[in-house]
C-alpha cells in the first residue's frame, strides 16, 4: 500500500499550506446554500467553508495528481486507502464506507469515432457537506449535470446526496445508448449470418462483440449493489428524501444488465447458428466434390477397362462398338448428374 504522504516542493512546513498552481485538474470548486450556488472557493479556502452548516462544497476533478489529491485530503480529512483508490485508478466499481464518509467507484463508457468503446472511471467522497468528483481516463465532463442541478434549486436544496445521484444518473443513462449500438452490430452480424455466406470474420465479430459485453457487463453489475446499499442503508452523509431518487438509478440498471443479458444469449445463439451453417457449408462442398468425383469415375472406369493391351476385347471387333462405348458413358454421366442433382447433392 503507498500511501500519500512523500514531501511535495510546494508545501511549506512553517505555514502548513500547500501553493497551488493553477491547474486543470480542478474543474471547479463551488459553495451551495438552499439549492443555490453562493461562489466559487479556492482549494486552500475550503476548511472555512466546511464549517458553515448550512453549505456544501461541490468539487470536480480530473485526472488530479498527487499533490492535489493529497491536498483534498487534507481539508477534508479523507481516509488513506480511499485517496490511494481515487489516485490509482483502475478500480472495480464499489462502496465503502470510511467513518461518516462515504466513496465510491463507478467506471464510464462511451462508443468513439472508431466504433468501439472507451471505458473510464469516477470516484466520489460523499461527506456530511461536501461531494467530490474525481474523473479518470474517458469520459464526458459533468458541467451538464451542474447546470441541470443549478436549475433545480428545490432539489439541489437536498444536500451532496442529490449531486450523487444527478451523476450517477448521468453515467448510467450514458450506458443505454453504448448496449443499444451493441444491439445493432449484433442485427449486423445476423443479416451476415443468415443472409449471405458465413465467413470467418463473421466469427471474430461475434467473438469481439462477446468481449465488449462482458466488459460493460463487468462496469454495469455492481451497481446494482451500490444502488442497494445507497438507498436500503443508513449513510449519514445522504439525507433520508434523497434516498428514493436512488431507486430510478436500481431501475436503469436492472434494464442493462437485462439487455446485456438478452445480448450475450443471442451472441451465445449467433456463434452456433455461425458454426453450424459453416459446417452445413463444408458439407455440402463435400457432397459436391463426392458427387462429380462419382461421375468423372464413371468415364475413368470405362476408359480403363478398355483401355488394357489386350488383344481379345468386347465390342473391338464391331463397328460401332467405340460410338456404343461412347454413347454408354455420355448417358451413365447424364444419368449421375439427374440424380446428384435431384438429391441436392449438385
Amino acid at each position: 500500500m503507498v500511501v500519500l504522504t512523500k514531501s511535495l516542493p510546494n508545501f511549506h512546513p512553517a505555514s502548513h499550506t500547500f501553493q497551488l498552481p493553477a491547474m486543470k485538474e480542478i474543474i471547479n470548486c463551488a459553495t451551495y446554500t438552499g439549492g443555490y450556488r453562493v461562489a466559487d472557493v479556492d482549494l486552500n479556502d475550503v476548511h472555512a467553508v466546511l464549517k458553515k452548516k448550512e453549505q456544501f462544497v461541490w468539487i470536480g476533478l480530473h485526472e488530479p495528481s498527487e499533490e492535489v489529491l493529497q491536498k483534498v485530503q487534507q481539508e477534508f480529512n479523507l481516509h488513506d486507502l480511499a485517496v490511494e483508490d481515487a489516485h490509482r485508478a483502475h478500480q472495480r466499481p464499489k462502496i465503502e464506507l470510511y467513518g461518516d464518509a462515504v466513496f465510491i467507484a463507478v467506471r464510464t463508457a462511451q462508443v468513439n469515432q472508431e466504433h468501439h468503446i472507451e471505458f473510464g472511471e469516477t470516484h466520489f467522497f460523499v461527506g456530511k457537506n461536501f461531494i467530490i468528483s474525481v474523473r479518470h481516463g474517458s469520459s464526458v465532463a459533468y458541467t451538464e449535470v451542474r447546470s441541470r442541478c443549478e436549475s433545480m434549486p428545490d432539489l439541489l436544496s437536498k444536500g451532496q446526496g442529490f449531486v450523487l445521484y444527478a451523476i450517477l444518473d448521468f453515467i448510467v443513462d450514458r450506458y443505454f445508448p453504448v448496449v443499444n449500438d451493441m444491439e445493432q452490430d449484433l442485427v449486423a452480424i445476423e443479416e451476415k449470418i443468415f443472409n449471405a455466406k458465413p465467413t470467418r470474420h463473421t466469427t471474430e465479430q461475434i467473438y469481439q462483440l462477446k468481449r465488449e459485453l462482458l466488459e460493460v457487463k463487468r462496469a454495469v453489475s455492481p451497481l446494482v449493489d451500490i444502488c442497494n446499499r445507497l438507498m436500503r442503508f443508513d449513510i449519514k452523509c445522504i439525507s433520508p428524501e434523497t434516498q428514493p431518487y436512488f431507486r430510478d438509478i436500481y431501475d436503469h440498471v436492472i434494464r442493462i444488465n437485462e439487455m446485456v443479458d438478452n445480448t450475450r444469449e443471442l451472441l451465445n445463439t449467433a456463434l452456433e447458428a455461425n458454426f453450424s451453417l459453416i459446417s452445413i457449408s463444408q458439407n455440402d462442398t463435400s457432397k459436391k466434390f463426392a458427387g462429380w468425383a462419382a461421375i468423372i469415375a464413371v468415364p475413368t472406369m470405362v476408359a480403363g477397362f478398355w483401355g488394357m493391351n489386350f488383344k481379345f476385347m468386347p465390342e473391338t471387333e464391331w463397328e460401332y462398338g467405340f460410338h456404343a462405348v461412347i454413347l454408354f458413358t455420355i448417358v451413365a454421366c447424364l444419368l449421375l448428374y439427374y440424380l446428384f442433382r435431384r438429391s441436392g447433392w449438385l
